[in-house]
C-alpha cells in the first residue's frame, strides 16, 4: 500500500498504526534482496531513473553482507514492535531478531580489528581474572574429608622416631640432630601440611638451596595426588580448605618454599621449618630472620639437620652459648647435649626441645629400610659416625674445612639461569668437562664411583660450576663407561678426566673408543698432591662453586687430609675409607675435572675436544 508522501506500508496488516519505511530505505532493502531495479520501480511506483540515482548516490553495492543483514533483521524488527496485536509465534521471532541483531554487532565488532571474545563471549569469561582465580581455588581444594584421609594415611605409614615427633608438633622450638636417609625431610612435609590444613597457619620451608627446598614440596604434591588425587600448583602453593562444620568458609593457607631467597621474604609469617641448618652458610642471619617470620605466638619453628662441624654457627645454639651469650654469669644455663640424655628428646632451660636420633634409634623404633652391618662395611668408623650416629666432625686437620665450602655453596636455582636441569641439554651449547672417580673393584662391588659435569670459566680466574653429579653404585666398567656417555649425549663435552685406578683402566679404554682424548690419570703422590694443591688454589679464590643442598660434595671435599707416607719422607693426601684408599669420591671426581686447568691459569687448559655424542 502506497502513501502520497513517499512511505511505504510493507504489509496491509500492519495499517493504520504500522511501521512506515521511507520508500528509499525499502527500495535499498528489496535491491539487496535480489530484486532488479525495474522490479524495484514497479513495487513502489517510482520511476527507474530515481531508483538508479539512490543506488549510485547511497553506494548500495559497496555494503557488506553483515550491513545488509543488519538491514533486514532491523526492518523486520521494527515491523513486529509496531504491531498492535501480537501473537506467539510475534514473540518468539522478536526474541530471536534481537539475539540475531547482538550477534551480528559481535561479527561486526570482530571485523573491525577486535578479538575471538567478541564471536563468543564464553571464551572472555574463560580467560577472565575471576575465573582464574576460581580455577586455582578449585585446583587447590582439601576439604576437611580430605584431611582426615591424609592424616589416616600417614599414621599408617609412620615409623617410631617419626611417632615421637609427631607427639611434638605444637612445641614452639625443636631442633633435632639426626642421622641420615630416616625419612626426616619425607615426615615433616606431611607433618607441615596437616598442622596447616587444621589450624589455617601459613607454612615455611628454608633450605640451604631452592632445590633442596623443592624437595619439601614434591614430597608434599605427590602425597596429595595420590590420597587425594588432586594435584597442587602454584608457587608459593595456596590451598584452599572449603568450609567449617557450620558452612562458613576457611580462610586458605600459604606453603612457601625458600632457599637463599629467604632475604626478600621478611613480610611472610607462619611456622618455620629449616632444613640441614648446621650446614646452612649464614645461619645467624638466618635464624633472625626466621624467628622474625615466627614471631606470634602461635607459630613454630622447627630445625632438623645432620652433624656438620663443632665450629658451625649453629652450633653455639644447639650447646646452649648462643643463649648464654651477653648473659650475666648468674642467668647462664649447662645443657646436656649427649645421646643419652637427648634420645628420647628433652626441653632445655632455653625453651628449645632438642633431640638426637642416630641410625640406631631409628632401627629400635622399627625402621626397616637399612641394613647397618652393610653401611658399617661401606664406611670408615669416623665417616659412619658423622653421617648415622650423629657426631660433629673436627675438620681443623682437613685440607677443605666447612668454612672454605661454605664460600662454594650457592643457590643454583636463582643464580644459574644458563642451566635447566630437566631439559634434554640443561646448559645448552655451554662447554663442560667430566671428572670420573671409578669403583675400586672392576666387578662394581667396592665404594661408590663419582662422575661430575664442570663448567669451566669462561675467561681467566672466572668460576667453576659443578652442573650435575652422580653416585653410581653396584656397575660394572662397562656400566661406568655408559653413564660417561649419557653424560656427554646431556652436555657439550669438551675434556675427560679419569683415575684409572682399579676399574678405571678399563673404563677408560671403553671411554677412549669413541672419545679418544679422554685423559688418563695415573694416582702417585706427585699427581694427588698437584691435585689436592690445585683444588685448595681454587676453592680458596672463591673460584668454585655448587648447589647448597649438595652436602655430600661440601663432605666430600672435608675428608681430604694430609698424611706422612708409609717411608715417613714425603706428604700425600688421604680420606678415611672402608678399605683404606678414601672416601672422597666426589671431591676427587671434581678435581679430576679441575686439573685440566694449569697451575699458571694464564696458560691455556690441557688436552681435549668438542665431540658429539649421538
Amino acid at each position: 500500500m502506497n502513501d502520497p508522501s513517499g512511505a511505504v506500508f510493507p504489509h496491509d496488516a500492519f495499517a493504520p498504526s504500522a511501521f512506515a519505511m521511507p520508500a528509499r530505505r525499502r527500495a535499498r532493502s528489496l535491491y539487496w534482496q535480489g530484486w532488479t531495479q525495474t522490479q524495484i520501480g514497479e513495487e513502489l511506483g517510482l520511476s527507474i531513473n530515481t531508483i538508479a540515482a539512490w543506488k549510485r548516490r547511497d553506494d548500495w553495492d559497496a555494503a557488506s553482507p553483515i550491513e545488509q543483514a543488519q538491514d533486514a533483521t532491523l526492518a523486520r524488527y521494527v515491523q513486529l514492535i509496531a504491531k498492535d496485536k501480537k501473537t506467539g509465534t510475534d514473540f518468539k521471532e522478536i526474541d530471536l531478531l534481537g539475539r540475531q541483531m547482538e550477534r551480528q554487532a559481535r561479527i561486526e565488532k570482530y571485523l573491525g580489528g577486535g578479538n575471538e571474545s567478541d564471536l563468543n563471549p564464553k571464551v572472555g569469561n574463560r580467560n577472565s581474572a575471576e575465573v582464574h582465580d576460581r580455577k586455582a581455588k578449585a585446583k587447590n581444594l582439601i576439604t576437611a574429608e580430605m584431611v582426615d584421609q591424609l592424616r589416616e594415611n600417614m599414621a599408617d605409614e609412620l615409623f617410631g622416631h617419626q611417632t615421637d615427633w609427631l607427639s611434638t608438633t605444637g612445641l614452639r622450638t625443636r631442633m633435632i640432630l639426626k642421622s641420615r636417609q630416616i625419612g626426616a625431610t619425607w615426615y615433616f612435609a606431611r607433618e607441615r601440611l596437616l598442622v596447616a590444613l587444621e589450624t589455617g597457619k601459613n607454612q615455611i620451608f628454608i633450605s640451604a638451596s631452592r632445590a633442596q627446598a623443592n624437595i619439601f614440596r614434591a614430597y608434599i604434591v605427590q602425597w596429595v595426588h595420590l590420597v587425594c588425587g588432586v594435584t597442587l600448583k602454584g608457587d608459593p602453593i595456596v590451598i584452599q580448605r572449603g568450609a567449617d562444620e557450620d558452612g562458613e568458609p576457611l580462610e586458605p593457607v600459604e606453603l612457601h618454599f625458600l632457599g637463599t631467597n629467604y632475604r626478600t621474604a621478611q613480610g611472610y609469617h607462619g611456622d618455620v621449618i629449616i632444613d640441614e641448618c648446621f650446614w646452612i652458610y649464614g645461619f645467624e642471619e638466618l635464624f633472625k630472620v626466621a624467628s622474625a617470620m615466627a614471631t606470634q605466638k602461635q607459630y613454630t619453628i622447627t630445625l632438623f639437620s645432620t652433624p656438620s662441624t663443632l665450629a658451625h654457627e649453629a652450633y653455639p645454639m644447639w650447646c646452649g652459648d648462643r643463649f648464654n651469650k651477653r648473659r650475666a654469669k648468674t642467668d647462664r644455663i649447662r645443657l646436656d647435649i649427649s645421646h643419652e640424655a637427648l634420645k628420647r628428646g628433652a626441653t632445655g632451660a632455653d625453651g628449645i626441645w632438642r633431640q638426637i636420633v642416630t641410625i640406631d634409634d631409628a632401627i629400635a623404633g622399627g625402621f626397616d629400610l637399612v641394613d647397618p652391618a652393610q653401611l658399617q662395611m661401606q664406611y670408615a668408623v669416623d665417616e659412619f659416625d658423622n653421617l648415622f650416629r650423629c657426631v660433629f666432625l673436627d675438620d681443623s686437620q682437613s685440607m677443605f674445612p666447612l668454612a672454605a665450602m661454605r664460600r662454594c655453596m650457592v643457590d643454583s636455582w636463582d643464580e644459574w639461569r644458563d642451566l635447566q636441569p630437566y631439559d634434554l641439554r640443561p646448559f645448552g651449547d655451554g662447554e663442560v668437562w667430566l671428572g670420573y672417580d671409578p669403583n675400586a673393584s672392576e666387578a662394581g662391588t667396592g665404594d661408590d664411583a663419582a662422575l661430575v659435569a664442570v663448567a669451566p670459566p669462561t675467561k681467566i680466574g672466572g668460576t667453576f660450576r659443578i652442573l650435575e653429579k652422580r653416585r653410581l653404585k653396584g656397575l660394572d666398567f662397562a656400566g661406568q663407561a655408559d653413564a660417561i656417555r649419557e653424560f656427554c649425549r646431556r652436555y657439550r663435552v669438551t675434556k675427560i678426566g679419569i683415575d684409572t685406578t682399579g676399574a678405571g683402566k678399563a673404563v677408560h679404554q671403553l671411554v677412549s673408543k669413541w672419545f679418544p682424548t679422554a685423559e688418563a690419570i695415573h694416582y702417585s703422590v706427585e699427581t694427588k698432591t698437584a691435585m689436592v694443591l690445585k683444588a685448595k688454589n681454587v676453592i680458596s679464590s672463591g673460584r668454585l662453586k655448587f648447589d647448597a643442598g649438595w652436602l655430600d660434595v661440601a663432605a666430600a671435599f672435608m675428608a681430604i687430609r694430609p698424611e706422612i707416607t708409609k717411608g715417613g719422607t714425603r706428604v700425600t693426601y688421604v680420606a678415611s675409607r672402608a678399605g683404606g684408599a678414601g672416601h672422597a669420591d666426589l671431591a676427587w671426581a671434581v678435581m679430576h675435572a679441575l686439573q685440566f686447568e694449569p697451575l699458571d691459569i694464564s696458560e691455556p687448559a690441557s688436552g681435549g675436544s668438542t665431540m658429539e655424542i649421538c
